[in-house]
């Protein structure tokens, strides 16, 4: 099983609906770790590090969010050298 790391950045109504603690709620059931973290733009920053299969289911979730989230889009990221890399164990909200 190949591994997966991947960065989104989740624009919409995302902040202040339970995004980021739902987030976390689905990579957990995923076993999935890395981080959600709020954006000065109002939009959530998302990183994930797991088997490539549960990364992708957790890319598609993040296209629906919380019931009470409305997502706009979802735009997938690189890595740049300074940004944050996801942790080998555990999902944290930042």
């Amino acid at each position: 099983m190949s591994e997966a790391v991947r960065r989104f950045r989740v624009m919409g109504k995302v902040q202040g609906v339970y995004f980021r603690h739902s987030t976390r709620l689905e990579a957990e059931r995923l076993a999935l770790s890395g981080y959600a973290r709020n954006l000065p733009d109002g939009s959530v920053e998302v990183a994930a590090r797991g088997p490539a299969a549960a990364v992708e289911e957790l890319h598609q979730w993040l296209h629906r969010g919380p019931k009470s989230a409305r997502v706009a889009a979802v735009q997938e990221l690189g890595f740049a050298p300074g940004d944050p890399a996801p942790a080998s164990a555990g999902f944290e909200i930042l």
